[in-house]
């Protein structure tokens, strides 16, 4: 049973950091992509990070770029995102997401980001 755990999330001013990580058990970590995405109350799920199994292909969504940095460490079966900068528009509840080369993406629970002004 394919499992991912996120944790990092709370509540921190407007300029300031947090880290999220997301801990996958159950499947092979070391060969699939690992995505990090957000959703804001009354708004769709979107795109933030990811991250090849390999780290050598890495995408942002513009509106996180120069901000969060996406990292993974595949001895640990964990994927980070070091978020900077932090703004009131980055609050969301913010999920990781896990995709092995065959087979369905798996989802963790969401934890949540909440940047206050």
């Amino acid at each position: 049973q394919v499992q991912l755990v996120e944790s990092g999330g709370g509540l921190v001013q407007a300029g300031g950091s947090l880290r999220l990580s997301c801990v996958v058990s159950g499947s092979i970590f070391s060969i699939s992509a690992m995505g990090w995405f957000r959703q804001a109350p009354g708004k769709q799920r979107e795109f933030v990070a990811i991250i090849s199994s390999n780290s050598n292909t890495i995408n942002y969504a513009d509106s996180v770029k120069d901000r969060f940095t996406i990292s993974r460490d595949n001895a640990k079966n964990t994927v980070y995102l070091q978020m900077n900068i932090l703004k009131p528009e980055d609050t969301a509840v913010y999920y990781c997401r896990h995709s092995p080369p065959v087979g369905p993406d798996y989802w963790g629970q969401g934890t949540q980001v909440t940047v206050s002004s």
